[in-house]
């Protein structure tokens, strides 16, 4: 069973018929929110939102470990997520869709392993491809069958947050080969990578990146681009899923 993990403008799902709701305790505290059981697209599917179902936990906040232990404790054998991200690529703008197959990590000061050496237990995972690639080409898929495409290969960059970025920083993103930015990318691909969890990430461009477009980034803008471009990103996962 696949578990949806919703981000900005993806609180909750309208289409998502729901069975159950469960309170999960993990070693590591508690999730965002409860787990929630349902149907979508046909599929029997997981949903949690990281950011909690009222958007109170920032990115830098969010226990990303209980999320995906709660979720892996449900049942989950992948995570689709879905991302509000900015875009640095000149190809790319607002309400597109993004698909990354690779990431930029400059988050710090997160909780980001389940192997901290507490545990007694110490592993290294491959991390040369971090997204799932039979996951990614599910979504792919979906998205030409839909008749909405998504920019692929993409380099997704993880910053901290919950600032948006200067200039010069998307320049020096840009320079390391970022396509997006986001603040929720990471550590949650690498512990969905340390609990043998697949996962790929739909990205939903809700801005220009600082420097890339005119004027100021404002919330209600991203607010804005974020009503259409969630609805396509669901549009996308409901075809996965039924597929």
């Amino acid at each position: 069973m696949l578990a949806l993990i919703g981000g900005s403008g993806a609180g909750s799902i309208s289409r998502l018929s729901i069975d159950e709701r469960r309170v999960i305790r993990t070693p590591y505290g508690s999730p965002s929110d409860p787990v929630v059981r349902g149907t979508l697209g046909g599929a029997e599917v997981l949903f949690l939102p990281r950011h909690g179902m009222s958007h109170k936990i920032p990115p830098h906040a969010i226990n990303y470990r209980a999320n995906l232990w709660a979720l892996r404790e449900c049942g989950a054998t992948g995570i689709l997520a879905l991302n509000a991200v900015g875009a640095i690529n000149a190809g790319l703008a607002p309400m597109d869709l993004a698909l990354p197959d690779q990431v930029l990590d400059y988050t710090w000061g997160r909780s980001h392993t389940y192997f901290d050496g507490k545990s007694g237990v110490v592993r290294h995972v491959d991390f040369t491809h971090p997204y799932d690639e039979t996951l990614r080409g599910r979504i792919a898929g979906a998205a030409d069958g839909v008749g909405l495409g998504c920019f692929s290969p993409c380099c997704y960059a993880a910053t901290q947050g919950p600032r948006l970025e200067s200039a010069a920083e998307i320049d020096r993103l840009e320079r390391d080969g970022a396509d997006i930015v986001g603040m929720t990318g990471m550590p949650e691909l690498a512990l969905s990578r340390e609990l043998d969890l697949p996962y790929a990430s739909l990205c939903v461009v809700a801005n220009m990146a600082a420097g890339r477009g005119e004027g100021e980034i404002t919330m209600e803008e991203i607010e804005r681009n974020l009503v259409t471009g969630i609805e396509n990103a669901f549009n996308v996962l409901e075809a996965a899923l039924a597929g």
